[in-house]
């Protein structure tokens, strides 16, 4: 390469890389001088004019002239002037021309050009992501592959979506549109910043009500938390400071236009809007509607919180595979059981229910845990369960669903 098209180049970094005016002379400025090092030992006194206009560059070896040369790199002798101009102690400069490096000289330049541009483009793409981190991004997938699906921008930068940052139970493919929030930028190893897009952070969930809801985007309505079990059910606790807004109502829409957008984009996630308190027995009630809770109690020996029901409504309170318990624990940041109360026909009954922490002796503690989670605090409690019910929702193996049952049963039966 004896000629660097240098016009044909910067207009390709300027337009293509987005790479500024002042940045590209300063990094061509930097790749000549660099090369002039290597090629003279010094560059301080060469003069380097660029003018990306033209798409030219000058280069001008400036060197003292005298009688007797000393240092060659700075230094060049009258007798060795064709032009009989010059008198020692003038400045004499030459123009150097990019043949002058030798064929090694401009391959090292362009090679370093190209390296220099490709890391102002990375910090260039870095930056613009980084101020973005968790604002809703909208691209279309490229491709597809077991562990995350690549996404490309306006511009063409990759972006992934990691499938733990899928919905469950969603696939895309070549080509769909894709919403998701920008939830993370990482440099690794100097290469292309790896960009993090997710569908399943709460973040996500709190920008699509903004999107759907000018309340919320105006701040006239504020979100107080989100909590979410991602493809299942999400619980967003909300407050308006002016009492003519109705929150739970703006964020619901009429007939709900503004929520089932939502609820689609995230495939049917149920929904959950209540209203904000700091009140911390009452925003339990208001998790677990339409349950109805007979008695709260916060604070005990564990820091869990006990939700005493009648045995109707645990199932509601609980929820399918115990999400609605496990959100309304998230939203209040404790662990809460919940326990059966007993009717007071049951209790004035012949045959009295056995509270299933008595069984601590037969029963491992942890399998009595795991039953009181799904709100079978008693024994009859258990016994009222099929045997695939109790292991489906309280995640034990059938074998020790069984031994559960023998011993449970066995109560009653040396009571008869």
């Amino acid at each position: 390469m004896e000629k660097i098209e240098l016009k044909d180049a910067f207009a390709e970094f300027k337009n293509q890389k987005n790479i500024d005016r002042p940045t590209m002379m300063g990094v061509l400025e930097d790749v000549f001088r660099t090369q002039i090092t290597k090629t003279y030992g010094s560059a301080e006194n060469f003069d380097i004019i660029i003018n990306i206009d033209k798409g030219d560059c000058e280069i001008y070896w400036n060197r003292e002239v005298v009688e007797e040369v000393e240092d060659p790199n700075t230094q060049i002798a009258l007798e060795d002037l064709e032009d009989d101009d010059y008198e020692v102690g003038e400045t004499f400069a030459k123009k150097i021309e990019l043949k002058d490096f030798g064929r090694r000289g401009i391959l090292n330049i362009r090679q370093n050009l190209q390296g220099r541009i490709m890391d102002i483009e990375k910090a260039n793409l870095y930056n613009k992501y980084v101020g973005k981190i968790g604002e809703i991004f909208t691209g279309e997938v490229y491709q597809t592959w077991a562990k995350e699906v690549l996404i490309l921008d306006e511009d063409g930068n990759e972006l992934r979506l990691p499938k733990s940052e899928q919905i469950p139970g969603e696939h895309f493919k070549k080509n769909d549109t894709v919403k998701a929030i920008i939830k993370s930028v990482e440099m690794k190893n100097n290469t292309t910043p790896y960009i993090v897009l997710s569908r399943t952070s709460e973040e996500f969930l709190e920008k699509l009500f903004e999107q759907e809801v000018p309340e919320i985007y105006d701040g006239l309505i504020t979100i107080k938390k989100v909590v979410r079990i991602p493809g299942e059910r999400a619980k967003v606790a909300v407050e308006s400071y002016d009492e003519r807004i109705d929150p739970i109502g703006a964020c619901i829409g009429v007939k709900g236009a503004r929520i089932i957008g939502i609820v689609r984009e995230l495939r049917n996630e149920n929904i959950d809007v209540l209203q904000w308190t700091n009140n911390t027995q009452l925003l339990i009630q208001r998790a677990l509607n339409p349950a109805k809770i007979s008695s709260i109690v916060v604070g005990g020996e564990d820091d869990k919180i006990k939700v005493y029901m009648l045995p109707d409504e645990v199932k509601k309170g609980i929820g399918k595979g115990g999400c609605n318990i496990k959100l309304a624990g998230m939203l209040v940041g404790k662990d809460i059981e919940v326990w059966r109360e007993l009717p007071k026909e049951d209790e004035d009954g012949e045959e009295e229910d056995v509270l299933l922490s008595l069984f601590s002796n037969e029963i491992d503690a942890w399998v009595i845990e795991k039953l009181q989670a799904i709100g079978c605090d008693t024994a009859k409690s258990v016994l009222a369960l099929s045997p695939e019910d109790i292991a489906k929702r309280a995640d034990l193996e059938d074998e020790t669903v069984e031994e559960v049952l023998d011993i449970l049963r066995s109560e009653f039966e040396d009571e008869e």
